[in-house]
């Protein structure tokens, strides 16, 4: 495999650090090589470095780039590097990896001259904030810690309360926020959709003896920050590692961008941030970090741990009721097609049309708008009328109709039971209203 690879850039002094021209290296991990770029400050001996591990997504170097070149104007050499896509995506990965990713870049810039390879430290950002303390308990030669935005929950746990808190803005109430907040994460977890659900964060930090500085935003909307802080604070402490500054910035975001609200980003980092994570790694040199928090910042909820499925709620099992329900609506004018020229009892043919059209809007359009909510669009809701965003009352109605539709073709049904053709059509139709009923329950389709 490649080895650590950076051509060294000879530098011109000068009274304040700036950055020097970047240089490219490589390394590898896991079977798999990366490539990043080293920000190095210009002049002067050793510097310390800082390895930045991504947020969630898929992550070129270039977007942490402005950090970098202001570590590396605070006289740190800085290393971004592109994130793995091998065995890295919506539905799978694999923090122990990530971490030992961040540890080969570790070991990549420690090899570079001009870097004081005993105070190479990790930062990362939100996803990152579960991997750099995992980097830092995997290997001693991780001399630090820098998290932005981390968790101190469960990713589940987090982006329930993270869904929550967008649809809440958006004036969402009801079951639609259980729905997607609760129900939604429940599954995505039980069917193995949300890789690395449960991970724990807390076993992970009792293991880090590193210096750690946290950051978080007062205004952020995607990491629970007040349950964070305390639970980093709380969690140090209790391991006896008292080397730790948890600092929280006023009026910024998830990623310490300045913000009105919490949901916007505005241009340009909180005043402040880059600054004292340049004193901060930089002074690591003259003596051992004195304790110190902030107090938490406000959240308007608390997270939430999320209850194991129900056996009635296996996804297995949600999946195949939908899907009978659907087949089931789906038939009647499937077999109507061959049915043409055959007597039917208009009053019993009207209510079971409704059934048939109610039943596929609210299977179909129900899944539609799940994997539309589930892509992105709880935090952007949309149009709310009565605490429910347009096309989650119009499914709701919708659903309504589907048991009035029921109830109506039952009762023709039983009265002409002995006059009406097509009964089996009609009586299929109807075990999918049983089968719709209790799972419409489950999903929130039939709750206010």
């Amino acid at each position: 495999m490649i080895a650590a690879l950076l051509a060294a850039v000879v530098a011109v002094s000068s009274p304040a650090p700036s950055a020097a021209p970047a240089g490219d290296v490589s390394f590898a991990s896991h079977g798999v090589t990366l490539h990043g770029t080293v920000v190095a400050p210009e002049g002067g001996g050793p510097a310390p470095g800082i390895v930045m591990v991504h947020g969630s997504g898929e992550h070129p170097r270039s977007d942490y780039r402005a950090e970098a070149e202001a570590f590396a104007k605070a006289g740190i050499a800085t290393l971004i590097y592109d994130k793995r896509t091998e065995g890295y995506s919506l539905f799978e990965r694999d923090y122990s990896v990530l971490a030992d990713d961040a540890v080969a870049a570790v070991q990549a810039l420690r090899a570079q001259p001009g870097v004081d390879p005993t105070r190479v430290g990790v930062w990362g950002l939100s996803e990152g904030g579960w991997v750099a303390p995992l980097a830092a308990s995997k290997s001693k030669d991780v001399a630090f810690v820098v998290t932005v935005g981390a968790n101190g929950v469960s990713p589940d746990r987090q982006q329930a309360w993270a869904f929550e808190t967008y649809l809440r803005r958006g004036g969402v109430t009801g079951s639609m926020v259980d729905m997607v907040a609760s129900t939604n994460m429940r599954t995505l977890a039980g069917a193995g959709a949300f890789p690395e659900a449960g991970y724990d964060p807390v076993p992970v930090l009792e293991k880090v003896r590193q210096p750690v500085l946290g950051l978080w935003g007062e205004l952020d909307r995607l990491t629970p920050p007040g349950e964070a802080v305390r639970i980093f604070r709380e969690t140090l402490e209790r391991t006896g590692n008292r080397q730790y500054t948890l600092k929280v910035f006023p009026q910024a975001q998830h990623g310490l961008r300045k913000t009105t609200d919490g949901f916007d980003k505005l241009d340009g980092f909180a005043p402040g941030y880059l600054d004292l994570v340049g004193t901060w790694v930089t002074g690591l040199k003259d003596g051992q970090v004195q304790a110190s928090a902030d107090p938490p910042p406000r959240q308007a909820s608390a997270s939430v741990a999320l209850a194991p499925l129900a056996w009635y709620e296996a996804p297995w099992l949600q999946i195949g009721g939908w899907a009978l329900a659907l087949l089931a609506f789906a038939a009647y004018p499937v077999t109507a097609l061959f049915r043409r020229g055959k007597p039917t009892v208009v009053p019993l043919a009207r209510p079971a049309r409704w059934l048939a059209s109610t039943g596929l809007l609210a299977t179909v359009g129900f899944l539609a708008y799940y994997v539309a909510l589930t892509a992105g669009a709880a935090q952007a809701p949309g149009p709310v009328l009565l605490g429910r965003t347009l096309p989650w009352l119009a499914l709701q109605i919708i659903a309504a109709g589907v048991v009035v539709a029921g109830v109506l073709t039952a009762v023709s049904w039983w009265r002409r039971r002995n006059e009406t053709s097509g009964g089996v059509r009609v009586g299929l139709m109807l075990a999918g209203v049983a089968l719709f009923v209790p799972w419409a329950v489950h999903w929130g389709l039939l709750v206010p």
